[in-house]
């Protein structure tokens, strides 16, 4: 009776268990296409565990993208090989054997490759391999089949553990902070806190802990046993624990009970499940447990590896997993996912209303594809606008790929690729999911006479353009001169478009957009009205004289048609020559200045604010004030914001100019291109000249400071 009385428990071990992130099974994809095909043969990976850090979560071994070796692309491009692992990326080797079909994976013999992989760690205990690498203990194999038509992935995972016959018997466990003194606990606490954040050590997860009679504290390899085993002081055989149970130790302590055995011959072992809490050693959750293991017979035969067990429990019982990742696994959508992350990041907490389906959804027409067109491209691109349209008739240039981003030598060869067609193609490959457009096409130009043979043909080119302009619902103007903007800004007008002006100096830049059309109705433009202009509105500001102002268009404060600004040009002024730095800073802030105005309330009739402008809380937006202007200049580092009303008089957005175009359609367009001074004698431009001419201007002489400007 007394001898059932003292009987001891038996130990026992937390299984592991695992955790594949969705990466692995893109890069095992890629290798199964790519590298390996048909050949089914086992491919080394490795998998990542840390020590448990939560008191009510175990740590799992998790397989990452990284875990797969490298392709051969890869290793060209990557000088340094993978990591090992970190604190919190323990590595151990593993194996996967992938089938080719489905039967090939439910008929392997499962018994006969788990057998297999323990007795790898039988050969590693006995080499002393697994004293040197102490990650072997842990060894792990999963078995798959990757059914890359349907993205259905069957997975089974074993860790193979050692089978001690008979079992171990279990002394006694309890925490850490109990079983040690708290001088003892206080010197692992800091040893344990070495020993992690080394380089060296911090994924080693098997080690000696060495207590000395003055309570202090030595974390030594497996390698050291013989050093420490006559020095007298109390040693406990330390491991990194997954598990978070109070009372059982995890699985890694199976084949580590075999090796101290058969290494160290030690028969009554004390242990200790290292655990932490946010990231520190935590002798409270950690463990310390004493066991005695018996001599078991199938271990005298050294050729002669003992029974494992080891196969994964799914669901509370033995059985392979399957996961669909049909809807994450495309690669175009897996970079969908990715490039988005920034953006919802965004809506956590900095930008809650970012309304990332109205950005998906806006249809942009960029008219230009060179250095601000590629930057002002993939720009929308990063604030998650997937329907972009390139409108160009140039070709790339071997001056171009340093400049304008979307370009490479490769599209400059054999007379170059049309811009239009070569910027689409190189977005698709940045971001597959993309829907891009390239038309090449020119714009026609006021100023720019046709021979009446060719009319016919730059009147199509007119009716093209307005039909791309009204399928899109923003309008970017990208172009080198001023007269193409004409046309498209008198179209986007007509049809109360989102417009928006980029254009380059050598050293300074303007950016802006267009104020809604002649006659397009919303109480908007009343309220703007009422309210009247802001405080610190420019006083160059230019203003109808009816009662409602709308901002101004790209022509609204010129006085002249736009005519040939490309005859009679030296070379530099035939070019775009500008400091480099200049297009992507023009790009980014006409891109944010067309997010602003899909988030602002009143959209594109909202009133230009100023950067000192007053503005209330209840008017004040997520992204900002909104600008009508915002012009820079590189020299002084600066940029400024102004506001300008539209012109009665504007050759392109003007009442006037919209009804004539509506009234006579394409017969008004080609008299505009076939006759310069059309559009200023239609708008009154000149007579206004006329009679500017005939002014005296006096100007009084006085030491006083009157301001900085001018009132006319």
């Amino acid at each position: 009776m007394a001898d059932a009385s003292e009987k001891k428990p038996i130990l026992q071990f937390a299984p592991f268990q695992s955790v594949v992130d969705e990466g692995f099974w893109h890069r095992l994809s890629s290798l199964k296409l790519n590298k390996l095909g048909i050949d089914d043969s086992p491919v080394p990976i490795s998998g990542f565990y840390a020590p448990c850090s939560h008191a009510q979560v175990s740590n799992h071994l998790t397989l990452l993208s990284e875990s797969l070796p490298m392709e051969v692309s890869e290793q060209a491009a990557c000088t340094s090989s993978v990591s090992l692992g970190n604190r919190n990326k323990c590595s151990v080797p593993g194996t996967i054997y992938n089938t080719n079909t489905l039967e090939g994976y439910h008929a392997l013999n499962k018994q006969s490759l788990l057998k297999a992989e323990a007795k790898k760690i039988w050969d590693d205990i006995h080499s002393g391999k697994a004293l040197e690498d102490s990650a072997v203990l842990s060894r792990f194999l999963i078995i798959s089949f990757a059914d890359l038509k349907k993205w259905n992935f069957y997975y089974w995972f074993a860790f193979p553990a050692l089978v001690l016959e008979p079992a171990a018997t279990l002394v006694g466990i309890k925490p850490a902070s109990q079983w040690l003194s708290p001088e003892e606990a206080e010197s692992l606490s800091a040893a344990c806190r070495e020993w992690r954040n080394s380089n060296l050590t911090a994924d080693v997860p098997f080690f000696l802990v060495s207590i000395a009679s003055d309570s202090s504290v030595t974390i030594r390899h497996l390698k050291d046993w013989e050093a420490c085993k006559g020095n007298g002081h109390k040693l406990l055989f330390g491991f990194y624990d997954p598990c978070h149970l109070p009372h059982n130790p995890g699985w890694p302590l199976r084949n580590y009970l075999a090796l101290i055995f058969t290494k160290c011959n030690i028969r009554r072992i004390h242990f200790l499940c290292y655990r932490e809490n946010r990231g520190f050693a935590d002798m409270g959750l950690s463990l310390v447990g004493e066991a005695l293991i018996s001599v078991p017979e199938v271990w005298k035969d050294l050729n002669s590896a003992p029974n494992a067990v080891g196969w994964e429990y799914n669901i509370g019982k033995k059985g392979s997993k399957c996961v669909n990742l049909a809807k994450a696994m495309d690669p175009t959508k897996l970079a969908v996912s990715a490039a988005d992350l920034n953006l919802k990041l965004m809506r956590w907490r900095a930008l809650p209303s970012l309304n990332l389906n109205v950005l998906s959804a806006t249809k942009c027409l960029l008219l230009g594809a060179g250095t601000l067109g590629c930057q002002v491209a993939r720009m929308l691109m990063a604030w998650g606008v997937r329907k972009i349209t390139l409108v160009d008739s140039g070709k790339v240039a071997m001056s171009n790929p340093l400049r304008q981003s979307l370009y490479t030598l490769n599209d400059c060869l054999n007379g170059g690729e049309f811009k239009a067609i070569s910027a689409v193609k190189n977005l698709k490959l940045i971001f597959p999911a993309v829907e891009a457009e390239g038309v090449v096409m020119a714009i026609p130009m006021p100023g720019h006479p046709v021979p009446s043979e060719q009319e016919e043909s730059v009147l199509n080119d007119c009716r093209r353009l307005h039909d791309l302009i009204n399928s899109h619902d923003v309008v970017f103007l990208l172009t080198d001169t001023r007269e193409s903007r004409w046309l498209p800004t008198l179209f986007s007008a007509a049809s109360s478009k989102i417009t928006i002006t980029a254009a380059l100096g050598f050293d300074s830049f303007l950016v802006m957009r267009h104020g809604a059309g002649p006659f397009s109705t919303s109480n908007n433009l009343k309220i703007q009205t009422l309210s009247g202009p802001p405080d610190s509105m420019d006083v160059a500001s230019l203003s109808d004289n009816n009662c409602l102002q709308r901002l101004g268009c790209y022509f609204c404060n010129d006085i002249v048609a736009p005519i040939d600004s490309t005859a009679n040009r030296t070379l530099d002024q035939q070019c775009t020559v500008t400091r480099p730095g200049l297009a992507p800073i023009a790009s980014a802030l006409a891109v944010e200045l067309l997010v602003g105005i899909l988030h602002h309330p009143h959209g594109i009739h909202a009133e230009g604010e100023h950067a000192n402008a007053k503005i209330s809380a209840n008017h004040e937006q997520p992204l900002g004030i909104l600008p009508h202007q915002i012009r820079g200049s590189l020299p002084q580092f600066s940029q400024i914001t102004l506001m300008g009303h539209s012109s009665r008089s504007c050759t392109a957005c003007s009442e006037t100019v919209v009804s004539e175009y509506q009234d006579r359609g394409m017969e008004f367009l080609l008299q505009a291109i076939n006759h310069p001074t059309y559009l200023e004698d239609l708008t009154g431009l000149t007579d206004l000249m006329k009679s500017a001419s005939s002014f005296d201007v006096h100007w009084d002489k006085d030491d006083g400071d009157d301001g900085d400007f001018v009132e006319i």
